[in-house]
């Protein structure tokens, strides 16, 4: 059972503030690599984040092939941080889509809501301490 905790909330939750982006790492289904720095991630709820892309390249397009991702948080002057292993899900469009911008918005991570971009919900799988050590997993157990 994934459980995000309140401190794991609250850090990610403010993490374009204190300096300390989020990292998303995506793959491609012939492997190759991507990741790069978020600074909309948001809790959704007790078990999983959200983003806004507006890049439309790389990130989602290997999300949309291959539905693993992680999402690693560091807070360097805290000395903590968790890797979360996720199933992403991409919306252009909808309920969520727009629930997801009005919560970005709402928490000042966008200005601009009406900018054309994807939302990403980070459905967590496992929660990792940053050496790899499995905190928490989601039953069933998926295959990493």
């Amino acid at each position: 059972m994934i459980k995000l905790t309140e401190e794991m909330i609250e850090l990610v939750n403010n993490a374009r503030d204190s300096s300390n982006p989020c990292v998303v790492a995506t793959a491609s289904t012939d492997g190759t690599p991507n990741c790069g720095y978020m600074g909309t991630v948001l809790a959704l709820d007790e078990s999983s984040f959200v983003y806004r892309d507006r890049s439309g390249r790389l990130p989602l397009e290997h999300i949309e092939e291959n539905l693993k991702a992680i999402l690693l948080f560091r807070h360097a002057q805290k000395e903590t941080g968790w890797k979360f292993r996720c199933t992403p899900y991409v919306h252009r469009q909808g309920p969520i889509y727009e629930d997801a911008i009005k919560r970005l918005s709402d928490a000042g991570l966008i200005t601009d809501p009406k900018l054309e971009a994807a939302v990403v919900v980070l459905r967590v799988q496992q929660v990792l301490t940053l050496f790899g050590e499995v905190l928490q997993e989601r039953d069933p157990v998926i295959g990493w």
